[in-house]
Order: structure tokens, then C-alpha cells, then sequence
């Protein structure tokens, strides 16, 4: 009987040690592993949800989608590069709901993906209580592409987007990328402007980019700006393809996203 209250101390101290290694709401934003089941398949995705002290009780959402490289079935790839390497370095700090929805693969953001996008983002919204009035949406290379493919289907969802590395029409090389609903469109940046005058945007391009025309952002700025869209344009001089890690990182975006509502 003389070790019994030795033993209960060493099992309190267990006990605390194991409490303060699980994430939680309260603690710490971490990732977490969803499927969404859909035309009878499940499909992987991932989501990062931040802390309540950094993301209140209906934090904002942000959609992100992700390029051509991580495609696939696996739900993994698209949470290591762009947003989701920022995200992992301010894990105490970021305030923001982030869906990691994947294409699978040899797709593009349109048609089946772009179901996918909402059905992901619709979920992880109800099941961590986002605020939809401050709902964002933002995407790299082919995902920035799927940035305005989104933007046109549902306008109504997003509060601003940031497009990182895209375009409107096809890249240098034949794959089938575009932005369907202004293909057809004899200016489809015009058009495109048009339907997106009144959204706050963001546009984030490399001066370098070998891989997507820098030529196709800039001629949307100017359209947008045409339009009547206080659009902001940001050309990093030394960047290639690459240009979602200077893009993420710059302080004054996330200021200027999170002041966005609908």
C-alpha cells in the first residue's frame, strides 16, 4: 500500500505529458485527413485548421489549389508546396481555415475537379464552423488557372482571389489548360473582367516564368483595370515559375486578404 500514491504521481505525470502532444482547437492549428465521397468514389483531401486563439470562433476559409505536380490520389502532395509550406511554418499563428482539396490525375480545375474544389471546401467549412462571408480563394500555376475557372462558376462564394504563377489561355507547351468559361470568348480577358469587376484581387506572377506567359497576367490586369477593378498586380523580378513562396510570404497579403468580406 506504501507505493500507491508514488504510482499515482508518476501516472498523473504521464497523463499531462500525453495532453500537451495532442493537437487541438485550443492549442495549436494543425492538419487534419478528410474524404469526401462523390459519384461513388473517395476522394482525399486535407485541411488545416488554426487555433482558437488565432482563428476565433468562425475563422475565415481559404480554398487553395494546388499545380499540375500534385495531382494524384493520395491527399498528401498538395499540402507541401505553396500556402501549405507557409501554413506549417506559422502553425501557432495563422488564423484562416485551409482546404487542400487534389485533382486527380491527368485533370485539369475544371468539370470533375471543380466539383470536387466546392464539395471540399463546402465540408470543411460546415464541419469547422468557417465564416463563408470571408471565404477566399487562391491556387499556383495550375491552380492559379483554376483561380478564375472557380471564380466564374461561382462568383458569389469568394470574398477576393489570388491567382500565383496562372493564366486565361494555354501556356507554352500543349497541355489542355485553360479557363473554359472564356474560351470561347473572342477577348477573354475582357470578358473575364467583365464577370469578376466588382471581386477584390491579388496577382502574383515571376518576371522570369519559363513555364506559364507573364504576358497572359499582365494583359488581365490591364483588362480588369479596364473594367472598372482595383485589382493589385505583383511581378517579383527574380522569380521563375516559382513564384508562390515570395508571393505567400508577403505580410501585406494576408492583411489585405483578411479585411475582405462579402
Amino acid at each position: 500500500m506504501s507505493t500507491w500514491p508514488g504510482f499515482a504521481a508518476m501516472l498523473a505525470l504521464i497523463l499531462v505529458g500525453a495532453c500537451s502532444v495532442v493537437p487541438s482547437r485550443e492549442d495549436s492549428g494543425h492538419f487534419v485527413k478528410r474524404d469526401l465521397v462523390m459519384d461513388g468514389a473517395a476522394h482525399r483531401y486535407q485541411v488545416f485548421v488554426p487555433s482558437q486563439a488565432a482563428g476565433g470562433a468562425h475563422p475565415p476559409v481559404i480554398l487553395f489549389l494546388h499545380g499540375s505536380g500534385e495531382r494524384g490520389d493520395d491527399g498528401d502532395k498538395p499540402v507541401a508546396v505553396g500556402i501549405g509550406t507557409y501554413v506549417r511554418a506559422h502553425l501557432a499563428d495563422f488564423p484562416a481555415i485551409v482546404v487542400f482539396p487534389q485533382a486527380p490525375d491527368n485533370s485539369e480545375w475544371s468539370g470533375t475537379s471543380s466539383r470536387l474544389a466546392f464539395g471540399t471546401l463546402d465540408a470543411a467549412t460546415r464541419e469547422f464552423h468557417g465564416d463563408a462571408s470571408r471565404t477566399y480563394l487562391t491556387g499556383l500555376s495550375m491552380g492559379g488557372y483554376g483561380v478564375w475557372e472557380l471564380a466564374l462558376l461561382q462568383p458569389q462564394r469568394f470574398a477576393a482571389l489570388v491567382p500565383v504563377s496562372g493564366a486565361i489561355r494555354p501556356p507554352n507547351d500543349e497541355r489542355a489548360l485553360f479557363v473554359t468559361p472564356v474560351a470561347s470568348e473572342t477577348d477573354p480577358y475582357a470578358a473575364l473582367a467583365r464577370r469578376l469587376r466588382a471581386m477584390p484581387i491579388w496577382i502574383f506572377h515571376g518576371a522570369k516564368d519559363d513555364v506559364v506567359p507573364l504576358e497572359d497576367d499582365r494583359r488581365t490586369t490591364a483588362a480588369l483595370k479596364a473594367a472598372g477593378n482595383a485589382v493589385r498586380y505583383t511581378e517579383f523580378p527574380d522569380a521563375n515559375h516559382n513564384a508562390w513562396d515570395p508571393a505567400y510570404a508577403t505580410p501585406d497579403l494576408w492583411a489585405w486578404l483578411f479585411a475582405q468580406h462579402r
